[in-house]
This record gives structure tokens, C-alpha cells and sequence, in this order.
């Protein structure tokens, strides 16, 4: 059996990362018994001056892209349909504002001591996609906390403090100093680093490479 570390650098508020977890689930159950993964999670900001109530998401992007919000939509539409064939709920990405992720991001590094990063990092995307949920809202998140088993009166103490706020900043540092400039993006064993939400296909030809080198 093979063990590999896949370190995940990703947004909450980022779809394409949404879908490349999910399609990195099927690798992974397509290689259960010939390999063994260790996930970790990495904060990256796709808005990291964003604050107060937000944009709507497809005049921001539009703004952001320098495409029309028709165009926008479209691009949306195509990332709702690949999410659904994969089981995610992105009903209500278009209806979305912009937002601060930085607290999820340091409610992800508490419930990561606890064993449920990945449970956490679901339930936000779940909350922001699926019911356009403002992330950057205490009480979501606390919300989001409870509905994967942990104390959600810690996580508003959490949030009320600046607990894991340097843990944030030194992540988001070391990964973007390593060259990671977009989300998705998995970095294998501290060392091979794949881009983009990629097919599980070719990440299950990736990993097998990558065992092969090794």
C-alpha cells in the first residue's frame, strides 16, 4: 500500500475548488486498497479585501473578469451542471454575494485539531453554493460548525477571538511563496503540484506516476 499526502490550497468561496475535491473523492475510491491519502487543507483568498455585505456574484465577477454578466452566467451555469453530475448542491450559486472567507478559513484550522477540516470545508461550501449563505457571517459559520458534530459555542469563542488568524496568514504566505497563484490546486508529497480541478481520470494517472517515481 502507497501512502500519499495531497496538500489542498483552496477558497471556500472558489467552485472549481468545490468540484476538484469531489472529483479528487473519486480518484481516491477508484485507488482504495492500492493507496492510502492524507488530506490537508490550505487557505487561499480569491478576495481577500472583500468585507461588509458583498457584490452580487455576477456583476463582481463581471467587474473582476472584464466579461459581461451574461457571460458570467453562462460560465456559472456550466459549473452548476458538472457540480450536480458530481452530487454537489450549487442550486443557489448565482444568487450569491461576494465574500470575506478569512474566519472560515480559521474555523477550518479549529475543526482540522478535531478531525473535521474536510467536514467543515464541505458544510461551507455547501452553505455558500447551495443556499447563498454569507460565509463570512458568525452565525453561518458557527451553523455550519454544529452541522458536522462540533461545539458551536466554541466556534463563535473562536470566532470572537483571533485564534488561528496568524495560522491563516502563515499558510496563505508559504503556498503562494511556493508559487501557487490559483485554486485549485494539490500538492503531492511536499513535491509534484497539480493545477485546476482536474478529471479524476487524469489525477488517478497523476498519483500513479507519482508512486512509480517514488
Amino acid at each position: 500500500m502507497h501512502n500519499l499526502t495531497i496538500d489542498i490550497v483552496s477558497d471556500i468561496a472558489c467552485p472549481w475548488c468545490a468540484i476538484g475535491y469531489a472529483r479528487l473523492e473519486k480518484a481516491m475510491a477508484e485507488l482504495k486498497g492500492e493507496m492510502d491519502f492524507d488530506i490537508r487543507w490550505h487557505a487561499f483568498e480569491l478576495n481577500p479585501g472583500s468585507s461588509g455585505h458583498g457584490l452580487p456574484i455576477l456583476e463582481a465577477l463581471s467587474r473582476k473578469y472584464g466579461r459581461s454578466p451574461e457571460e458570467m452566467e453562462a460560465a456559472q451555469s456550466n459549473m452548476m451542471a458538472i457540480a450536480k453530475d458530481l452530487g454537489l448542491n450549487f442550486t443557489r450559486m448565482q444568487e450569491r454575494l461576494t465574500s470575506n472567507t478569512f474566519d472560515g478559513h480559521r474555523l477550518i484550522k479549529w475543526a482540522d485539531e478535531q478531525g473535521k477540516a474536510t467536514e467543515m470545508k464541505m458544510a461551507c461550501f455547501d452553505a455558500y453554493f447551495g443556499h447563498a449563505e454569507q460565509i463570512s457571517d458568525p452565525d453561518i459559520l458557527v451553523r455550519c460548525a454544529e452541522s458536522v458534530g462540533l461545539d458551536g459555542e466554541e466556534a463563535r469563542a473562536v470566532l470572537a477571538s483571533d485564534r488561528y488568524a496568524q495560522v491563516v496568514r502563515d499558510d496563505e504566505a508559504t503556498y503562494q511563496q511556493a508559487g501557487v497563484s490559483a485554486v485549485p490546486a494539490f500538492v503531492v508529497n511536499g513535491k509534484y503540484m497539480i493545477s485546476g480541478a482536474q478529471e479524476p481520470d487524469t489525477l488517478v494517472r497523476s498519483f500513479q506516476q507519482i508512486v512509480r517515481k517514488s
